[in-house]
């Protein structure tokens, strides 16, 4: 009986150091993402050591929050997240695109880390000075003495709570801004580059976004803006070909013998119609972004008293002039529409009429006279109404409002109008005829005073000076004034200026500087 005692209790102990033995291998083979659990137990299996735990390498969270942008804008929506929680980030790489009532701005990292936790669903409204993304850094490292074995990670990671930070305000950068050439991208392609090389191409004043990258998955390389700075020419994207107003070809007079005798007729590209989507229920949306700055811009608008103007304009000779200075553009990597002159000859006119560039406070006792011709162009973009002006104008030649002009109309086309775009604007000419009509009533953008309409060039007949029909390229314009400080004389005055800038191009020439 004794003896098998004694075999049944060797046999307990033999079973228990097991036991005991695989716990141990366990626990020391337990690894999660954060937490290492190593235990030492002494040979002797009834006097086990104290379990020691160990935390390796859990840096804080740093809890970014959306800044301030100026203007009194206290929301944006957020657009679109380049991230998701748990990606890696680096710094200056893209977070998300937010959108206010006046610009898309790009969110950018400050750190090195992995995305923790984002605050908002994309078409969210965030506000400014509450968290937008948590980002876990790469540093810091601690004991945490709380940890028993066996415990979920879940369990394990309450008991050793991560260290949160409270960042400053996020900085935020208008898309493609021109103060802003470090944190460029077109919109859903980050632009890759080491600090050192958006350094380099801030130095040379060249945006990133039209540097072809050549290293690992697009990655800009130091080479790449040196290559780009070797064969600049200041070629700029070209604009949606929406925005330009179109002139109709000139018919060619031939004789009936040099005409094709074939009856093939060649089809003009229609333009594309959206197809209707048809919804089986009413739908209800908050208005958000540029369309709730439309809201709130004409509803002040209305305050205004208008005073409309329209007249004709005979560009024949510019429709010339143009179609001779067009290629010289184009080698330039330019394209020319008739904008640049229209917007030239404005300012032109507000030379000699500066109250038309002025503007008037609330309480209607002071106008400020602007120095800067800043002429603002109505844009149809995918994102509504949008009115990007072209900044100090009188000091601008031709050429140089054709560049401005092709890179706010990619831009616009992009969705990346920065606000810097977008504001300051003094004067606004809108080129309604690129999509059609003839005549307009535009309404005044506050604290402008004054705003013009284009319409359509069409090939009409006049009469010339002998009396003889002749084709003539005619476009009407509609003006529109705040009729508190600007009278119908002074309205019809800057018009005829206007007008005979743009019927004799050559005029123009002896004003410029």
């Amino acid at each position: 009986m004794a003896a098998v005692t004694r075999s049944s209790f060797s046999l307990f102990r033999l079973l228990l150091g097991q036991q005991y033995r695989h716990r141990c291998f366990r626990l020391q083979n337990f690894r999660s993402d954060k937490i290492l659990l190593t235990c030492r137990w002494d040979r002797n299996l009834q006097n086990p050591r104290t379990l020691k735990t160990t935390t390796a390498s859990l840096g804080p969270v740093v809890q970014f929050k959306l800044s301030d942008i100026g203007e009194g804008i206290m929301e944006v929506t957020v657009k679109e997240w380049y991230v998701k929680e748990g990606d890696r980030v680096s710094q200056f790489d893209s977070i998300c695109e937010v959108q206010s009532d006046k610009a898309s701005v790009t969110i950018t990292s400050r750190y090195d880390g992995v995305i923790r936790k984002l605050y908002y669903d994309a078409d969210a409204t965030a506000l400014v000075g509450k968290p937008l993304v948590d980002i876990e850094t790469e540093s810091g490292s601690g004991e945490c003495p709380a940890v028993k074995p066996g415990l979920p990670r879940s369990l394990l990671m309450s008991r050793c709570p991560v260290e949160v930070i409270q960042e400053e305000d996020v900085v935020e950068t208008p898309a493609m801004a021109h103060e802003e050439h470090t944190h460029q991208e077109i919109k859903g392609h980050k632009t890759q580059a080491t600090p050192a090389v958006r350094r380099l191409a801030m130095e040379n004043n060249i945006k990133l976004s039209e540097v072809v990258g050549t290293g690992k998955d697009g990655r800009i390389l130091k080479e790449d803006i040196l290559n780009f700075l070797a064969k600049q020419t200041g070629a700029i994207l070209p604009p949606t070909p929406v925005q330009e107003i179109q002139t109709p070809d000139p018919v060619p007079t031939a004789s009936p013998a040099a005409r094709p005798t074939s009856t093939a007729v060649v089809a003009r590209a229609l333009p594309s119609i959206p197809k209707p989507v048809f919804t089986a229920k009413d739908v209800t949306e908050p208005l958000k972004g540029f369309h709730k700055a439309m809201v709130r811009t004409m509803t002040a608008a209305l305050k205004i008293p208008h005073f409309g103007y329209c007249d004709e304009v005979d560009l024949t000779r510019l429709v010339v002039l143009r179609s001779e200075l067009k290629p010289v553009a184009e080698s330039r990597g330019v394209r020319l529409s008739f904008m640049p002159f229209f917007i030239k000859a404005a300012s032109l006119g507000l030379l000699h009429f500066p109250i038309l560039n002025a503007s008037l406070d609330e309480g209607c006792h002071n106008i400020t006279y602007k120095a800067s011709h800043n002429i603002g162009l109505a844009m149809d973009t995918s994102q509504g109404l949008l009115v990007p002006n072209v900044k100090n104008v009188q000091l601008l030649s031709i050429f140089q409002i054709a560049e401005e002009l092709n890179r706010l109309q990619a831009l616009g086309s992009a969705g990346q109008l920065g606000t810097s775009d977008l504001t300051g604007g003094t004067f606004t000419l809108s080129n309604i005829g690129s999509i059609g009509g003839t005549y307009a009533k535009p309404v005044i953008l506050p604290p402008e005073v004054a705003i013009g309409a284009l319409g359509k060039i069409q090939v009409l007949p006049r009469f010339d000076a002998d009396g003889h029909v002749i084709r003539s390229h005619i476009m009407n314009v509609s003006w529109s004034a705040d009729h508190r400080i600007i009278d119908g004389a002074t309205m019809c005055r800057f018009s005829n200026l206007w007008r005979d800038y743009l019927e004799n191009p050559a005029s123009m020439v002896l004003d410029l500087k």
